[in-house]
């Protein structure tokens, strides 16, 4: 970044002010709260996110430094549950994402099955299982979502991020009510759980297990240095170590 697009010193010092005052908000919300789910406290919580982390760029462009702390922003946690008691209806909504790992693969498992279709000869769709998005079409309209998860392989898919929300309803929704805009209409406030899958998590595991596998090589190392050590006194003292004085 160059000077001219610096923050300045009071920018910093401004920035440092709102998190001071983010926190005094914070923790009043706190000590109110009305219970486990207040919205209050919540709402403190996003302010002192958000403070933080316009500190933490303004002080870093500013002095290339950073804070010793991250507080997660609203977009990596739900808010309070403020749904129904007793639900008397859920909704499951599920995203997976693929991708397409081997096209070949796909057309061909299109193509078996527009063919057990069709005994008597090619059907009307008979170019469907010729392009990509038409031997999509064909195989999630002929398997279960859930079988082609577990199946991805084999259909020249590979799993990339997936998500899982319950969320809770007063009453169940009328046929064909949502249809037209499935998931436009989403209450976060009302999830009840939610499952997350991302190869993101695998990469945290990964480091900490690496992290801990140095930290243990590191103490092997130092047990083999204490050793060495331990050794050059022995040949030094003619390969015997001075007997205890037992008056001593």
């Amino acid at each position: 970044m160059s000077d001219a697009a610096q923050p300045t010193a009071a920018e910093v010092r401004a920035a440092a002010e709102a998190v001071k005052t983010a926190l005094d908000r914070h923790l009043a919300a706190v000590e109110r709260r009305s219970g486990e789910d207040d919205p209050a406290v919540y709402e403190a919580f996003n302010q002192l996110a958000a403070a933080a982390e316009v500190y933490d760029e303004l002080l870093y462009d500013r002095y290339d430094e950073v804070t010793p702390f991250e507080i997660p922003g609203a977009e990596d946690s739900l808010p309070p549950y403020a749904g129904p008691e007793e639900p008397n209806a859920i909704s499951v909504l599920i995203r997976r994402d693929y991708a397409v790992a081997e096209p070949q693969r796909l057309l061909a498992q299109a193509q078996r099955v527009e063919a057990a279709e069709y005994d008597d000869g090619p059907g009307a769709d008979q170019d469907a299982a010729g392009t990509i998005h038409g031997a999509l079409g064909i195989l999630f309209g002929e398997f279960e979502p859930d079988e082609i998860a577990s199946r991805h392989k084999e259909f020249g898919l590979e799993e990339g991020d997936s998500t899982l929300w319950v969320t809770a309803a007063d009453e169940p929704a009328e046929p064909g009510e949502w249809l037209e805009a499935p998931f436009e209409a989403v209450d976060p406030q009302r999830v009840v759980c939610r499952f997350d899958v991302s190869a993101v998590f695998d990469d945290e595991d990964d480091e900490d297990i690496e992290g801990a596998e140095d930290a243990e090589d590191a103490e092997d190392t130092e047990d083999v240095e204490d050793t060495d050590e331990l050794d050059e006194l022995d040949l030094e003292e003619d390969g015997e170590l001075e007997p205890l004085d037992a008056e001593r």
